[in-house]
């Protein structure tokens, strides 16, 4: 039994890999720029801020490729 559980362990681990996106140690973000989340991309990788922005940043230099600046419609309630 206790070969049993071990072996589970050991599959879960293998196959749910650390989610974590590998970010470039030197990133720097603008003033400020509190993050709500993070996704990957092949060679590029984007921080969705707080205050309603996206950050496309290059998945090697680190640099900022664009800011998007975030605008929902009016949803009409008051």
């Amino acid at each position: 039994m206790m070969g049993g559980l071990l072996a589970i362990t050991v599959v879960i681990v293998l196959r749910f890999p650390d989610p974590t996106p590998l970010l470039p140690e030197d990133l720097s973000l603008p003033e400020g720029v509190r993050v709500a989340a993070v996704t990957q991309g092949k060679g590029w990788f984007a921080i969705t801020t707080e205050d309603q922005r996206i950050l496309i940043f290059d998945a090697i230099s680190g640099a900022l490729v664009q800011d998007i600046k975030v605008t929902l419609p009016n949803s009409g309630a008051n």
